[in-house]
């Protein structure tokens, strides 16, 4: 049956993408532009990172992520935003004391992680639902941290979007909404072909769908060479979809993408499996979403 599917991009993200590919936004004026260009080829949503206009290191800076809002808003384009709460969970063990946090350690208190929501009061923010080896590191977000971070970004009138990696995010996350850490219908992201969590799979993906309580609104993404495929994925399964170069460099084998192509690419995929864009309004209706600037 036709439905409304919703494409979130994803910009820029915090990996080490800078240099890998000509044209991952970096400034805010970049990322806000980047996030514009995504609306008009289709996306529905857009999530954001910040990053140092000088480095292009990933950066919790409420001043960058006020400037892209204020961008964006300032534009007249008709965007649901999604700012990022990852930041600020990063452990690395020091090599002496493991005990002790070693150098690219960024762990910040619940507060810190979320202030910029507060102040900025997007329509959605992520929220990462579990503590997972990411990569070379720890990723931890640990449970009081993530109520405290739910019930302050949720008074804030800013609807969770619950990330989870692996199963056992699922299950945190189904915890959270079963004893009312989480309000009204929940707003799920499988994020999959991360290290080290579920492989993006058609499996994996229909695995942790099954996991999701009835009723909660989902999204689904692959990283790499699977962001594609893992678009029809989610549609197929009854999911929303996300691309963007904070998931995926490449349009085609070879190929660089800009956000905006990226995003065109995904919307072809939908519509050829017999589905329509959901418009911004659309979706705020869908996710019972406040906030709208």
């Amino acid at each position: 049956m036709d439905r409304k599917v919703i494409v979130t991009c994803a910009v820029t993200g915090g990996g080490d993408t800078v240099g890998k590919h000509p044209a991952v936004p970096v400034t805010p004026a970049e990322i806000a532009t980047a996030c514009v260009e995504a609306a008009k080829a289709g996306a529905t949503v857009c999530h954001i990172h910040v990053r140092n206009p000088e480095t292009g290191k990933p950066s919790m800076d409420p001043a960058l992520y006020r400037e892209v809002v204020a961008r964006i808003r300032d534009s007249g384009t008709d965007l649901v935003i999604n700012l990022t709460t990852g930041a600020g969970g990063r452990f690395v063990p020091g090599d002496v004391k493991p005990a002790e946090a070693g150098k690219g350690t960024n762990l910040a208190t619940p507060a810190e992680r979320v202030q910029h929501v507060e102040e900025l009061r997007p329509e959605i923010c992520s929220l990462d639902m579990g503590t997972m080896n990411f990569g070379p590191h720890v990723f931890m977000n640990t449970p009081a941290h993530l109520a405290a971070m739910a019930k302050a970004v949720q008074a804030a009138g800013v609807k969770p979007e619950l990330e989870v990696f692996d199963s056992g995010h699922v299950r945190l996350a189904n915890h959270f909404v079963e004893s009312g850490i989480i309000e009204g219908t929940p707003l799920y992201q499988l994020c999959l072909g991360i290290s080290w969590g579920q492989p993006a799979t058609p499996a994996a993906m229909a695995y942790m769908r099954d996991l999701l309580p009835a009723g909660a609104e989902w999204a689904g993404f692959g990283i790499s060479r699977m962001q594609f495929p893992m678009v029809a994925q989610a549609v197929l399964l009854g999911g929303h979809v996300r691309v963007g170069l904070e998931d995926n460099l490449y349009l085609d084998k070879g190929v660089f993408g800009s956000n905006a192509q990226l995003v065109e690419k995904a919307i072809r995929i939908i519509q050829l499996l017999g589905h329509e864009i959901a418009t911004p309004q659309e979706a705020r209706q869908m996710l019972k979403l406040r906030n709208h600037a």
